[in-house]
């Protein structure tokens, strides 16, 4: 009888285990996301008649949206992430009737440290899309309206608390967002915050 319940305790333990890491496989991740965008814009300068004299803007723009992703967790600390986010807003300054908005389509490695408190760092590679809509002559100019695909990278790093079984809190995730929209390379930051899976 007491083998009996040996094997059965065994099993059960057993059980326990791979289905707790069969549930630490994949974690999904969604929430608020802000960016800090810098644009480099050309605009066409109002004049009596043609041919206007264009000029180049550099400015930056406040987006807010979301994120979210979901993370593929074939080791014990690497995994694979598709990220995906869409922000909104539109130019600083004088420029405020030129609405912006942009969605990225990220994939790449992450490691993560699994514990209460989980640290983790990513690098992820892809594409970004941007569309810029003109709505007026802003300062003297015209803008033309955009809409762009490009090259776009964020390497960054965050951490995730554990609220309750299953559901972890990422309260911030820091990236440094590189795109490359009108032939500039445009360094900007993103910070993002929400709630996350595992299972």
């Amino acid at each position: 009888m007491r083998g009996w319940q040996l094997a059965a305790g065994v099993s059960l333990v057993l059980a326990v285990a791979m289905t707790s890491r069969a549930q630490d496989k994949f974690e999904i991740f969604g929430g608020y996301s802000y960016v800090r965008a810098l644009e480099s814009v050309a605009a066409v300068q109002l004049c009596p008649g043609p041919p206007c004299p264009t000029q180049n803007f550099s400015t930056n723009a406040n987006l807010n949206g979301w994120e979210g992703s979901i993370e593929y967790r074939p080791f014990h600390i690497l995994g694979f992430v598709a990220d995906f986010g869409g922000v909104y807003g539109s130019l600083n300054n004088s420029f405020s009737n030129v609405s912006l908005h942009r969605n990225t389509y990220l994939f790449g490695p992450q490691v993560s440290w699994p514990s209460r408190v989980s640290p983790f760092a990513h690098v992820l590679f892809g594409v970004a899309h941007e569309s810029r809509a003109f709505g007026g002559v802003t300062g003297g100019f015209v803008f033309n309206s955009v809409s762009d695909n490009e090259f776009a990278v964020a390497v960054g790093a965050g951490i995730d608390i554990k609220v309750i079984p299953h559901v972890w809190l990422r309260a911030i995730q820091v990236d440094y967002l590189g795109t490359n929209f009108n032939s500039n390379f445009q360094s900007q930051p993103r910070a993002s915050a929400g709630v996350v899976i595992h299972f």
